[in-house]
């Protein structure tokens, strides 16, 4: 039972997070965007928690902020490890 619920919320969260990254990786391409304001905001703020530590390790490369692909790629990955066909709290329900 509580394994259900686990799945079943941890899925689309992370499943959220992997498409709120995607949208930052979109807006990088777009420097003027300004992400405090509406609805620019509702992206940034989840996700800057994970990028302004990955910034300090990762700096830009050629003036590309790379790190929004990053988690992309941990958060994806994190997910199948989890969730996927042959994921641990897959085989275990």
């Amino acid at each position: 039972m509580a394994l259900e619920i686990t799945t079943s919320i941890l899925g689309p969260l992370l499943g959220l997070m992997i498409f709120l990254f995607i949208f930052r990786i979109v807006l990088t391409w777009y420097p003027q965007v300004d992400l405090k304001r509406f609805p620019f905001i509702l992206v940034a703020l989840p996700t800057e928690i994970f990028l302004i530590p990955t910034r300090k390790v990762v700096p830009p490369i050629g003036g590309v902020d790379i790190s929004p692909i990053i988690w992309v790629g941990i958060v994806s990955l994190v997910r199948e490890i989890l969730l996927g066909q042959q994921g641990l709290l897959t085989m275990m329900s």
